[in-house]
């Protein structure tokens, strides 16, 4: 509500933003470089504050949270970068369960998890792969695994396919579909309109800070 951020450099990356996004709803953000969509994302995981305005993520009121609550507010949020952000020294399996180890989930719950997460985006076979051994579209489905295997209420994503071929761009979105099938609100950042036209979904166009 009214959200408005502006940089130390002085450079206005929101201007007065107001948007609903429901539960359970599948949208992109779109925009030019520049237009404060990876701004909107740092809001919603705290990353950065608003200078005015108010960001409410279920039921947290991010503007004024206290730093105790942070760790609470990303376990209820999944996000899955456009550099994959996978440690190079871990298996694909223990990428993933790396997220459950930090909030101290017991070994055998870990185990079923990262086994049903791996299954739905189709890497049961490279569980014990590096990632250097994986293609990009398959980093990239690790990132995702990863990302969901906390089952959050929450899935952000930004420019998810932006180091992607177009076929394998295609079958990551499929997945976040069928992700958002399950309940899961999608919160896609992306400016690839072929995207925006495959996925026919809700789109939210920023442009200099502010929504069209």
């Amino acid at each position: 509500k009214n959200v408005s951020k502006v940089y130390e450099n002085g450079s206005t990356a929101l201007d007065n933003v107001c948007l609903t996004i429901n539960d359970g709803e599948f949208v992109l953000i779109c925009g030019h470089s520049g237009a404060g969509k990876s701004t909107l994302f740092k809001l919603l995981t705290h990353e950065v504050t608003p200078d005015t305005g108010v960001v409410i993520v279920d039921e947290f009121d991010v503007t004024k949270m206290k730093r105790s609550k942070i760790p609470k507010l990303r376990r209820k949020l999944g996000v899955v970068f456009q550099d994959f952000r996978l440690l190079p020294n871990k298996s694909v399996a223990e990428n993933i369960s790396f997220a459950l180890e930090v909030i101290e989930e017991k070994p055998k719950v870990i185990k079923e998890k990262v086994a049903h997460v791996l299954e739905l985006v189709g890497l049961s076979d490279k569980a014990n792969d590096l990632p250097e051994d994986l293609s990009g579209g398959e980093q990239q489905r690790v990132a995702i695994a990863r990302a969901i295997v906390n089952r959050p209420s929450v899935l952000i994503a930004d420019e998810p396919t932006g180091n992607l071929d177009p076929n394998t761009s295609k079958g990551i979105v499929d997945l976040f579909k069928h992700i958002n099938n399950f309940g899961t609100t999608v919160i896609m950042v992306t400016h690839n309109m072929d995207i925006v036209t495959y996925l026919n979904k809700r789109v939210i166009e920023l442009k200099d800070g502010r929504v069209l």
